[in-house]
């Protein structure tokens, strides 16, 4: 067995010569450019690295919970209307307050300073509370305050407790029925939430929940759109940190571990270093936005690039223990190894290119990013591996003496793959018919995957928002907006007869669809005069919207007065079970547009949004998928010009993305939006190893050597390298477990666990069916033809 490992090791030099024709059509010279000239390369470098940094500077962050929604859709582009129009939800903050003793007068009288100073923060704009509620009015006069400026006491203050719980302006809606949580709802300047300044006012916010209530013994929370988009925006700017660090570490570590020298480290480690910081700054400069995908950048370009840098840093490496000098080992390493390099980033930007199919605007520049990305480092990785190798690496022939005789590390890697090369190639055709069978049962799985979505998966769960918004659900029927729009036609005011009871059958609809709660709209108020001062006529309810505070005003009707909003709060739940009670919301609604023709009325709010489109854009992605593995496989079919290779890298490219959906299913998972985009980026990066054994295969076979014989040289000279690789793409994603962020949390275990996957189909199902499907060439074409 090790007579066999030191042939193979000695065959380098001589499969130099091997067949003329590049399967990366030559491109892999474009790595033999910059070591003509090292240290002028150096220079260039360190020039486009100050360009880089100041490209990286310009980066800003998109926080927006709508932004995986953003699309040229009839509906999207409804709902950027009403965010327009009916500003008030994109920018409230929601003061959730609970305990036992929430109505005590001592605390309800702390609670009532608390919300008179927050309107004096700066950034505010007004807000809604419990004390915002009004007494039936007088006729002829304004209603006085619900809560008189001195509260009773004794027995007038238990009964005034029961009138307040009674009230129907406030009972259900801004508190909970058994008085133990009240809500306060406190908008924001719209300025303010989308600049830097939203961090001060949250941060003034919560430094008066501790001075007005930290000695009330309530539990006092933030949610709302504004403090979850500041909570993405501080999870965003904190994971980067965290990747780039780990990242680095991570590649570090196991580079000098691996090849126990600082300067084939250097070479292995710092070209996908370069890669990210060179890439980072190129999407600086072209204006994209760092959010919760692109967030992920950082080690995709590590994982993409760093095992490109380890299979040319571990061919120069070989080469130099053969006795080559150091420029002849490291041009060697480009022109041997460089057009496995070219192919493994192809089939990556292929990865990236089928996120196109997307009907998100974010997953679509996700995809661009990732291509761009992908191109730089493959310049990268070419030109600085070599650069790096000849101008770092010193004393080459003291080194290969010394690692000609203790390479201890590498050589029980060699032996492990030899093991299981033997045993793959001894029975092909067994072996090849147990993995189609496999990733046939795993397939069937797969497919019975089903989309989720919720809106708690793309926020911190390890902050407040979500803490309170539970909550919200709990005692309020939920946190998260559900709009009706409804439009006037020409010639109709908003007072009109008809505009007021196409209003009023709306409200009553949408309080009366399950799962609907805390319903407001101009109802509301025409209720309770109707109740309260047993007032309908239409000069009365003008009266006193026209007495109320402009940004109240604009929760329900436009400025401009031809359209309003039905507004309700859903729990957050899964888009699969908002999804038909929207439906069924919608449909109802349909009685009101037959009775009321001209009136526009339209189910919206981000719920609706998330509900109707998550589950089609999943299922788009996912058939994205499906058309990449075609793509891919006649992608490398065609580079090595072989249909034995296109073929052979079907099953060990499925099975990754199979066994990972498996592992969802068995967990309840389903597809998310995380999940299917780290599964088709996954199956571009996973084939890397797939395409560097494929390209070694290539060289081995030769006439007079066996294909047995070809597929073990081939698995003990590329085995090491993949084996440490995965390893290294793992590390890169699995990083991505210390998030705040759900999503990316998912993202990063299913893509770590994807290469892992990867490396098993690489050993054990690419080995056996390659072999078989040699065979079958040698069978139907005669020996003397190459199949790869």
């Amino acid at each position: 067995m090790l007579e066999k490992h030191s042939e193979s090791e000695v065959h380098v030099d001589k499969v130099e010569q091997g067949p003329a024709s590049s399967i990366a059509f030559g491109l892999e010279r474009l790595g033999l450019i910059a070591v003509k000239a090292p240290v002028v390369s150096c220079l260039v470098l360190i020039a486009l690295i100050v360009v880089a940094i100041f490209g990286i500077e310009r980066i800003k962050i998109d926080d927006s919970l709508s932004q995986l929604f953003r699309s040229n859709t009839k509906e999207f582009r409804q709902y950027e209307e009403v965010t327009k129009r009916f500003p008030a939800t994109e920018f409230d903050v929601l003061v959730v307050v609970e305990g036992k003793t929430l109505l005590a007068r001592d605390n309800l009288e702390k609670l009532r300073d608390f919300v008179t100073d927050i309107q004096l923060v700066d950034g505010t704009r007004g807000l809604v509370s419990l004390f915002s509620a009004r007494q039936a009015p007088a006729p002829g006069r304004l209603p006085a305050a619900l809560f008189p400026q001195e509260l009773p006491t004794g027995a007038a203050y238990d009964k005034f407790i029961a009138t307040v719980k009674s009230n129907e302006i406030i009972r259900g809606k801004l508190l909970s029925e058994d008085g133990t949580l009240a809500l306060i709802v406190l908008s924001l300047d719209p300025k303010v939430v989308a600049s830097n300044d939203l961090g001060k006012t949250i941060g003034d916010i919560r430094k008066l929940m501790k001075d007005d209530l930290g000695d009330t013994g309530l539990n006092v929370q933030l949610s709302g759109v504004p403090v979850m988009q500041l909570e993405i925006r501080n999870a965003v700017e904190r994971d980067g940190l965290t990747y780039n660090i780990l990242g680095i570490l991570a590649g570090c570590i196991i580079a000098i571990i691996f090849f126990r020298k600082i300067s084939f480290m250097v070479a292995a480690a710092f070209p996908p270093m370069i890669a990210i910081l060179l890439a980072l700054g190129g999407l600086g400069w072209a204006n994209f936005n760092l959010n919760m995908f692109l967030n992920v950048m950082t080690p995709l370009i590590m994982v993409i690039s760093f095992s490109d840098s380890m299979q040319l840093t571990f061919a120069a490496r070989d080469r130099l223990i053969a006795g080559q000098d150091k420029y002849t080992a490291f041009r060697n390493a480009v022109l041997v190894v460089g057009p496995a390099c070219v192919l493994t980033h192809g089939t990556a930007g292929i990865s990236f290119i089928a996120l196109q199919f997307s009907d998100s605007d974010l997953i679509r520049k996700f995809g661009e990013a990732g291509l761009a990305a992908t191109m730089i480092a493959l310049v990268a990785v070419l030109s600085l591996v070599p650069v790096f190798g000849v101008l770092f690496v010193r004393n080459e022939r003291v080194f290969a003496v010394k690692f000609q005789s203790a390479d201890a590390g590498v050589q029980a890697l060699r032996n492990f793959c030899y093991w299981i090369a033997v045993r793959m190639v001894g029975r092909p055709g067994l072996f090849s018919l147990i993995a189609v069978l496999f990733v046939g049962s795993l397939g069937v799985v797969y497919a019975n995957l089903q989309p989720r979505y919720r809106l708690a998966d793309q926020v911190p769960d390890k902050r407040q928002a979500v803490a309170a918004s539970s909550r919200l659900d709990a005692k309020l029927t939920g946190a998260n907006p559900i709009d009706v729009l409804i439009e006037f036609p020409k010639g109709e005011s908003l007072y009109s007869k008809s505009t007021l009871d196409t209003i009023a059958e709306v409200h009553s609809i949408v309080e009366k669809a399950a799962g609907v709660g805390n319903v407001w709209s101009l109802e509301t108020l025409r209720r309770w005069l109707a109740e309260k001062a047993g007032s309908t006529d239409v000069a009365t309810l003008k009266e006193y919207v026209d007495v109320l505070p402009e940004h109240l005003v604009r929760r329900f009707i436009d400025k401009e007065q031809d359209a309003v909003v039905v507004s309700g709060r859903v729990p957050d739940l899964d888009s699969s079970q908002i999804l038909p009670m929207v439906e069924k919301l919608d449909h109802e609604l349909d009685a009101v547009r037959k009775a009321h023709p001209g009136y526009e009325i339209a189910v919206t709010g981000l719920s609706a949004i998330a509900a109707r489109n998550s589950a089609n854009m999943i299922e788009k992605l996912n058939r994205g998928l499906t058309v990449e593995f075609a793509l891919v496989a006649i992608f490398i079919g065609l580079a090595f010009r072989s249909w034995v290779v296109m073929f052979a890298c079907i099953l060990p490219g499925i099975f990754p993305v199979v066994l990972a959906g498996t592992v969802l299913w068995a967990l309840g998972e389903g597809l998310q939006f995380a999940s299917v985009v780290a599964l088709t980026v996954s199956f571009g990066l996973g084939l890397s190893a797939t395409i560097h054994f494929l390209n070694r295969l290539r060289l081995e076979g030769k006439p007079g050597v066996s294909s047995a014989l070809a597929v073990e040289r081939a698995t003990v000279l590329v085995g090491p390298a993949l084996i440490l690789t995965t390893v290294v793409l793992a590390c890169g994603l699995v990083v991505t477990v210390f998030s705040d962020l759900p999503s990316l949390r998912l993202f990063g275990w299913l893509g770590a666990f994807s290469m892992v996957a990867a490396l098993v189909a690489d050993l054990f199902i690419l080995r056996p069916t390659a072999m078989w499907l040699i065979n079958l060439h040698e069978r139907l074409q005669g020996s003397d033809k190459r199949a790869i």
